[in-house]
């Protein structure tokens, strides 16, 4: 009985029997429209799943090609010396020795030139590829990017040396007019000396703001490299970075470092220092010429640099900057208290009569010693008997027993 109620009554009549007809028709079609939706989207996910297929499988080859990359043995670094024809070629390898071998097709004749870089097959010595010209990390961190903030008014005492580094530093850059309407060449070279503490630093800083050349700062000691040549290949490359963005100044500070007077050397390090020194004055007046590039040098110990580097030709100006006299260190004193608070009370030209012997460091420690003992105080400004403790609080610091016994027991 439920069978029989479950199944659908057939038409009575004609008129049952057509409605009957159009309603199968009907979901025929709304089946038939929900059939082809659904082959559309199953035809839009094989397209999918394809796409996705072939990404992968590149990636899967780009894959496989790096851990062949990395499987491959390490190519050998060499420079070419000299080029034989289109396909041989003399190469230098790392280790020293040189050979004649052939060069890769892939390789433009015309890059293929003596003194470019090069790597070479670890078995056969085949020049693979020509390496881009590049300079070591260790020059280009030799840059000075942000411009210092001194400039010639924060140095106070040293006017004729202000006059003395503008006319040999700036002047051709800024004028070279002047220097060929007289017909002379201008200086190459500035070196700067005297006691430490004096502004020789301070000075090239100055010179860093006020021009807009590409400027080097090197510390002498930094071109002292322990493998031989090493440091002789950092003197060369600093010169050609420094010719390639011209014009350049070149900040040597503490030059007595690599540039002492040549002695017969009796280790493998103070033979190193003296090819780096060669290299040096060869840089600074070669047979090559080092274009529009200026040198500054900064040293408290003149009486050792080599004969060699003090001649005309590679510095041809040296500027002693002396401790200040009691005018020098009253500019100084302005220079540093310019923006302190300072009592009604306080006459620096007393102070500067009061420091004798002191150099600019010594003034600018002063200066903080006395605020630093207002604000002890708790003071509005900055009165006549800070800046007497604070004379005296660096004297004591510096002439102290314990110092005298200290320096004696290190440097004995």
């Amino acid at each position: 009985m439920a069978e029989s109620a479950r199944q659908p009554q057939e038409p009575q009549n004609p008129e049952e029997m057509y409605r009957y007809l159009l309603d199968r028709v009907t979901n025929m079609e709304t089946r038939n429209l929900e059939l082809r939706e659904q082959l559309r989207q199953i035809e839009s996910d094989k397209r999918y799943i394809e796409t996705q297929k072939i990404r992968y499988e590149r990636e899967v080859r780009k894959l496989k090609s790096e851990i062949e990359q990395l499987r491959s043995p390490p190519l050998v670094i060499g420079t070419v010396t000299d080029v034989i024809d289109g396909g041989r070629v003399i190469v230098r390898s790392s280790a020293g020795p040189r050979f004649m071998v052939r060069s890769s097709m892939c390789i433009d004749p015309e890059k293929l030139k003596p003194g470019v870089r090069c790597t070479l097959n670890q078995q056969s010595l085949a020049v693979i590829d020509i390496l881009p010209e590049s300079y070591d990390a260790q020059i280009y961190g030799m840059e000075v990017i942000e411009t210092p903030e001194e400039n010639y008014d924060d140095i106070g005492g040293l006017d004729p040396q202000i006059n003395e580094i503008r006319e040999a530093v700036e002047l051709p850059l800024k004028r070279p007019e002047l220097f060929e309407k007289i017909g002379i060449e201008p200086p190459r070279g500035v070196l700067l000396h005297g006691p430490p503490g004096t502004g020789k630093t301070l000075l090239a800083r100055a010179v860093a703001h006020e021009t807009n050349a590409y400027f080097l700062r090197v510390v002498g000691s930094e071109l002292v490299q322990k493998y031989i040549g090493e440091g002789a290949r950092l003197v060369r490359e600093l010169f050609d970075l420094a010719k390639k963005r011209s014009p350049t100044i070149i900040f040597i500070d503490e030059i007595d470092a690599v540039g002492a007077s040549r002695t017969e050397a009796t280790t493998s390090g103070d033979r190193e220092v003296q090819r780096t020194l060669m290299q040096l004055l060869a840089g600074m007046d070669g047979f090559e010429q080092r274009g529009d590039v200026k040198i500054i040098g900064a040293t408290n110990r003149i009486d050792i640099l080599d004969r060699a580097l003090l001649r005309p030709g590679r510095f041809d100006r040296i500027i002693q900057i002396p401790l200040p006299d009691s005018e020098g260190r009253l500019a100084i004193l302005k220079v540093h208290s310019k923006k302190m608070s300072l009592d009604e009370n306080v006459d620096l030209q007393e102070i500067s009569f009061l420091t004798e012997g002191k150099n600019g460091s010594d003034l600018k420690a002063i200066c903080m010693e006395a605020g630093m003992f207002a604000i002890r105080s708790e003071h509005d400004a900055i009165t006549r008997q800070d800046f007497l403790d604070a004379i005296e609080k660096i004297g004591l610091d510096f002439d102290s027993q314990k110092f005298r016994n200290n320096f004696g027991a290190m440097f004995a």
